[in-house]
């Protein structure tokens, strides 16, 4: 790898964007049945398009959840900040069909008397982390989610009431000995109002991408992009159909890593999709804040109604300190890898999940109230003391 240059991009998409609309509708709906019962069980989905939203899937908790989830889902479009001509919240048509979860399903992944729960479904879920920011997260997905974020603030503030909820951001970071070393371009394009010119809509932008950057790196100025196709006016459902689940890539590391392919949003913390997936990143994360390695890759496999995984795979890419055989053990001592144990360890049963919904379901700070349970370091010291005498002899 020595001398090697590359380029590597990633992209964001705002919560006004179709797909994230989805998403956010269906953690709402996760969010209101575990308020209420943290063993419901939900796996919803949601579709949006003009002036509509469908809401489908399979639930199991209180009755009275279903009676409230146009309200919730009104409520979700209000605050990501849709009111406009083609889709609004106020007066959108909303269809709920939600029904009860197949006893199949349930058959296998509920606890016996004397078992432990299965795992929700068959699947591989991967987690990573990696020194190139504060986050441990790779760098061009965390800088495209940035740019968004402090956008999406400035237009809910007021400051910038020309800027629309509609957005995506696209990243390409130089990359020399496997380190990020500058920006080579940015692509924002976001939806404006009608009377906003393009020459307004990149001075609008281009504060936020200031705020955003890592220090000392500038983006040249021919290789900035906003709205590269002219005018964004009609955007959110309106513009194009949004479905759950379809920025998988988005929501964890912008391509850097792997992934197993099961989307997160909608889905209770007895789906593995969800909480392996969050497992995965926060073993992963740990290993990388003990110090031993700089980059980490675990995958988790299962098999429904089986509650252990089936394998668990550590790949440290040539940059760990400690034996990847070895250190796979000690992390599935340190965190029981079935449904239950990581629920309890991460304290997933709790109406966390819609703010999940954009901007990355990793490299967020942990909240007060156990939000982003998954990015907290508490192993990593137990992990350098356990590993001490092989790190120092290295």
């Amino acid at each position: 790898m020595s001398n090697r240059t590359w380029l590597f991009t990633s992209e964001s998409v705002s919560e006004g964007h179709p797909d994230k609309v989805c998403d956010r509708i269906s953690d709402a709906v996760l969010d209101a049945y575990l308020a209420v019962d943290p063993d419901a069980r939900v796996a919803c989905e949601t579709l949006v398009t003009t002036d509509h939203v469908t809401i489908a899937g399979e639930v199991r908790g209180p009755e009275s959840v279903l009676g409230r989830i146009e309200e919730i889902a009104r409520g979700a479009i209000r605050d990501i900040g849709y009111d406009q001509a083609g889709f609004s919240w106020r007066n959108c048509e909303i269809v709920c069909r939600l029904h009860a979860q197949s006893p199949d399903i349930a058959m296998g992944v509920d606890a016996g008397e004397r078992k432990e729960e299965g795992a929700g479904d068959q699947g591989l879920m991967f987690g990573y982390a990696c020194n190139e920011t504060a986050e441990l997260m790779p760098a061009p997905i965390q800088l495209a989610h940035r740019i968004l974020r402090l956008m999406a603030e400035g237009r809910k503030s007021g400051r910038q009431p020309g800027l629309g909820p509609d957005a995506k951001s696209q990243v390409t970071l130089r990359y020399q000995d496997g380190k990020p070393v500058g920006i080579d371009a940015v692509v924002v394009s976001t939806q404006h109002a009608e009377e906003v010119t393009q020459g307004e809509v990149r001075e609008m932008v281009t504060p936020y991408l200031s705020l955003a950057h890592l220090e000392g790196w500038e983006v040249p100025a021919n290789r900035f992009f906003v709205n590269p196709t002219g005018r964004f006016t009609i955007g959110g459902p309106d513009g194009d159909t949004g479905l759950t689940g379809r920025k998988i890539i988005v929501d964890t590391y912008g391509g850097s890593a792997p992934h197993g392919g099961g989307a997160f949003s909608g889905k209770d913390p007895t789906k593995v999709d969800r909480s392996a997936a969050y497992a995965a990143r926060y073993l992963a994360k740990n290993v990388v804040a003990a110090g031993l390695a700089e980059r980490c890759l675990i995958q988790l496999a299962y098999a429904i109604g089986v509650p252990d995984p089936v394998a668990v795979y550590v790949d440290t890419y040539g940059t760990g300190e400690v034996d990847e055989d070895r250190l796979g053990g000690v992390l599935r001592e340190m965190l029981r890898l079935t449904p239950r144990g990581i629920r309890e360890h991460l304290g997933l049963l709790r109406p966390i999940y819609a703010r999940t919904a954009a901007y990355g379901h990793f490299g967020r700070p942990p909240d007060d109230d156990g939000g982003f349970s998954w990015e907290r370091t508490e192993l990593a010291d137990s992990l350098a003391r356990h590993f001490g005498a092989s790190v120092a002899a290295a």
